[in-house]
């Protein structure tokens, strides 16, 4: 699940094991590639024509196809500007509405203890922030907080709490923090590096999400992997790869995929480094739940094993854990393509909790918590998340490219998840939004970025 923004040179086309593959490359189609010759096409999953509000999914993992059911196909979305008429839909009792038309690709979205909106521009290396009284649709104030960064993308506020007096900055391979106070829209002071490098290669997938635990003792920083697959990391024997993982953690890659697909810790300042959890493709977004203080991620999955594999995901991250990335996938699927290199890692995969529709893109979450304000929704959101879903290029019929919630039970994932703002796809071939930040305002709205049309939208509730 490549994303836009991430680059596609790390599909690993190449690698796909014992597999028949009639490839084009010069035709722009990567290829139709078949489980042996006589492999049957699975029955094609829902696409974006059944998108609308409402709409429920629940993928399990003993659901899965197997790898090269359907052929893997190159499909990146056409985007266009928005057509005369086009609507967005959301639940009933909801409105939606762009707040900000004239950003250059917002990416993640965190608001400030004191209301502001702080929008990561990454491409452009800058981080805006947007001043909007409550209840108001029309910012009253635009500034530029920190410019000329190397890809901004995850923003936090520290300490966690009403005043806060730094701005934190994930950027392509460092951390930094700004002095900060509350109200401060442009920052007065230099960057101080917290953090001055997070992985010895910096190709591949460049999103770095952070957020502090409740407690503020523990930063944590995705990483995403370097590749696909992981088929260019040098082998190591069973003994060689248990070696390193003393040293290391667990599942970790390692050669040019070290300290990569995984989520770090630090402290505060940088200090005590050290791997939280492995095997994360690319965990694009990260989110604390609130009441619980469990640590989440939202991952886009790897590439190239057909329309309906592997699912894109959102799931608390458990301390040690490993999530299977390169060798395995939803638990103890073997990825084909690394057959028989770590039997000893099969029973230690960690089954996501929610998982989404293969090439779903996956990249930010948010937990809904407020209880008051003139946006705020109804009380049967609280607790649930939201989840930004960019959508991908490797699926021949279109998904992603909307907002969709997270169920939860007394605090719990039920593994389901239902549409909640769509609209953006206009057939197979073409988009005019795609949906990256998601975060919710003060007044209780939920912000929605889109890098595709340059937007901010806002989604409240009717009174």
């Amino acid at each position: 699940m490549t994303d836009r923004n991430e680059g596609r040179g790390a599909q690993d086309i190449s690698s796909r094991g014992p597999v028949r593959s009639n490839c084009f490359f010069g035709s722009g189609v990567i290829c139709a590639v078949a489980f042996a010759a006589q492999m049957a096409q699975a029955a094609p999953a829902e696409d974006w024509r059944a998108d609308a509000p409402g709409h429920s999914y629940h993928i399990s993992a003993s659901d899965l196809p197997a790898p090269y059911a359907t052929a893997s196909s190159e499909n990146s979305p056409t985007v266009v500007s928005r057509p005369a008429g086009a609507k967005l839909s959301v639940p009933a009792g909801f409105v939606v509405q762009a707040v900000a038309t004239h950003l250059e690709g917002p990416r993640a979205v965190r608001v400030a203890p004191n209301g502001d909106i702080f929008i990561a521009e990454t491409g452009a290396g800058r981080i805006r922030v947007l001043r909007m009284a409550d209840g108001t649709a029309v910012p009253s104030g635009a500034e530029v907080f920190a410019a000329g960064l190397d890809g901004p993308f995850g923003i936090a506020f520290y300490p966690v709490g009403a005043n806060p007096r730094w701005l934190y900055v994930a950027t392509n391979n460092q951390v930094l923090r700004f002095a900060y106070h509350s109200g401060l829209m442009r920052s007065q002071r230099a960057a101080e590096v917290i953090v001055a490098k997070l992985a010895d290669t910096v190709t591949g997938h460049t999103t770095r999400d952070l957020v502090f635990s409740n407690d503020g003792a523990r930063m944590f920083v995705s990483v995403g992997s370097g590749s696909n697959i992981a088929a260019d990391m040098p082998k190591k024997s069973a003994a060689e790869a248990r070696q390193w993982e003393v040293m290391a953690a667990p599942g970790a890659g390692w050669a040019g995929e070290a300290n990569r697909a995984d989520v770090l810790a630090f402290n505060p300042d940088g200090q005590q480094a050290h791997i939280f959890a492995t095997g994360i493709r690319n965990c694009a977004g990260l989110a604390i739940q609130p009441a619980s203080g469990s640590l989440w991620c939202a991952t886009n999955e790897r590439d190239g094993l057909g329309d309906d594999l592997v699912p894109d995901y959102a799931t608390r991250v458990r301390e040690h854990g490993f999530y299977g990335w390169p060798w395995y996938y939803i638990g103890a699927h073997e990825d084909p393509r690394h057959a028989g290199e770590r039997p000893d890692l099969a029973d230690q995969v960690v089954v996501p909790d929610v998982l989404f529709q293969a090439h779903s893109a996956s990249l930010t979450l948010v937990f809904y918590a407020a209880t008051s304000g003139a946006a705020a929704f109804a009380h049967e959101y609280l607790g649930d998340a939201f989840v930004a879903l960019h959508g991908s290029w490797n699926r021949s019929r279109r998904t992603g490219s909307k907002v969709v919630r997270l169920r939860m039970k007394d605090g719990v994932p039920t593994g389901e998840y239902e549409d909640f703002l769509t609209g953006f796809v206009i057939d197979n071939a073409k988009v005019w939004g795609r949906p990256v930040g998601v975060a919710v305002a003060h007044d209780g709205a939920l912000l929605v970025s889109d890098d595709a049309g340059d937007r901010l939208w806002r989604v409240t509730a009717v009174k």
